[in-house]
């Protein structure tokens, strides 16, 4: 198998442009240094590249399908493709990078992975990955999305996962980032902090970004089979940027290919604390152990945010979107909660598939770009399955849609 890791980005030091780094106490960067060396030896090893290439296939389902949304492209005006990541084990991207944190955790000799996670799926796709490999696990999670993402909780609870909850601040992704660090600070030794996205300290936006690119490489052959060549846009979600990086890193070359990252907008941009569109309304700070775009608050400190989507509601971006920003490679837009609503109900009604509320985002800007008159095609990372979320937005937003609630 060839090394699909050879990407020019970042440098030694971790830094994407002026971007990434890692900034964290002396003792820690020592631990931190050794999963650098760790992980740029193994993603050399042809034996660890087969083992997860292996589990890919026969575990995860890979290579996920892109499926023409024929009812969509008729109605918008526009040819639409999704990238099925929904169909994967565990129902999301998130289980490309946990089976090689997992194994690269199994490698070093620790005992334990832990993680933060937001709607659930990073952690339920570490619990996985744990209880395959042999490892204990521990998931720090927002109180609100504990009670939000229930089923996720009880996955995660089955699998012989630790659910440890965060109960400070507003209770969501970044406090659960805050815990997970914490805990990490007290033992880096027997355990490794599986970043759950392209953000933290180096090696973990590259590390992470390795293990998603195998969407993007995917994709890039697949369309390409499917229509004969590339597609005109690609559309993905963008909280700490993840699916989108994975997506995206196989195109970046590709400069007749637009690409466009979607944040969210939440209640509105004209109020700080109502939206988590970092990239459309931060600036260069750090935070977490990397410099990235970051939104602040008047002291300077992390912003409070807030999205419908739990997987999205973080004030920072992985470094190498904020490059990319910067770079003006990849433009950068917003979808409100309404909006991504909508777009959740009308995949569900003209395609029959329910997408997670993380990628409806996705999809909404999609459906916007071809209302504002885009006719080339859409290529859509549907990052995640819409399982998680049906309660929450049955009981929310059900009436407005003529779904009622079931009684409990």
């Amino acid at each position: 198998m060839h090394n699909r890791f050879d990407f020019p980005q970042p440098d030694a030091q971790g830094y994407f442009g002026q971007y990434g780094g890692s900034f964290v106490p002396p003792q820690l960067q020592t631990i931190i240094d050794e999963i650098t060396q760790a992980y740029l030896d193994i993603r050399q090893d042809p034996a660890f590249l087969a083992e997860l290439t292996h589990l890919y296939q026969h575990f995860v389902g890979r290579p996920s399908p892109i499926f023409h949304a024929r009812n969509l492209s008729a109605e918008f005006g526009a040819p639409i493709y999704l990238k099925r990541e929904d169909l994967n084990h565990t129902g999301a991207h998130k289980i490309n990078h946990c089976l090689g944190e997992a194994l690269l955790a199994k490698k070093m000799g620790k005992k334990k992975v832990i993680a933060e996670t937001g709607a659930g799926q990073h952690g339920v796709a570490l619990a996985t990955a744990a209880a395959l490999v042999g490892l204990e696990c521990d998931i720090y999670m927002g109180e609100v999305d504990i009670k939000k993402e229930h089923p996720n909780v009880v996955r995660m609870g089955i699998l012989g996962a630790r659910v440890i909850p965060a109960t400070h601040g507003r209770k969501t992704l970044k406090e659960a980032v805050d815990a997970a660090f914490d805990a990490y600070l007290q033992d880096p030794v027997t355990q490794l902090y599986a970043i759950g996205s392209v953000v933290g300290p180096h090696p973990f936006p590259m590390m992470v970004r390795d293990f998603q690119s195998i969407i993007g490489m995917e994709a890039r052959e697949q369309f390409q089979q499917m229509t004969g060549k590339l597609p005109d846009n690609l559309v993905a979600c963008v909280g700490g940027g993840s699916n989108a990086m994975g997506l995206f890193s196989a195109f970046l070359e590709d400069t007749e290919v637009k690409m466009h990252g979607v944040e969210p907008a939440g209640r509105g941009l004209a109020q700080d604390g109502e939206h988590a569109a970092t990239l459309t309304k931060g600036e260069p700070g750090i935070m977490h152990g990397f410099k990235s775009y970051m939104l602040k608050d008047a002291k300077g400190e992390p912003q409070e945010v807030y999205s419908v989507a739990s997987g999205l509601d973080y004030p920072a971006v992985g470094p190498q979107h904020s490059y990319l920003k910067d770079a003006g490679r990849v433009s950068y837009g917003v979808v409100d909660d309404k909006e991504a609503i909508d777009a959740f109900f009308t995949l569900s009604r003209m395609e029959g598939i329910i997408p997670a509320i993380e990628s409806a985002h996705a999809l909404a800007y999609a459906l916007k770009l071809a209302r504002q008159g885009e006719t080339g095609s859409l290529l859509v990372n549907l990052s995640g399955r819409g399982d998680k979320d049906i309660d929450f937005v049955v009981a929310n937003y059900g009436a407005q849609y003529g779904v009622a609630s079931l009684p409990k």
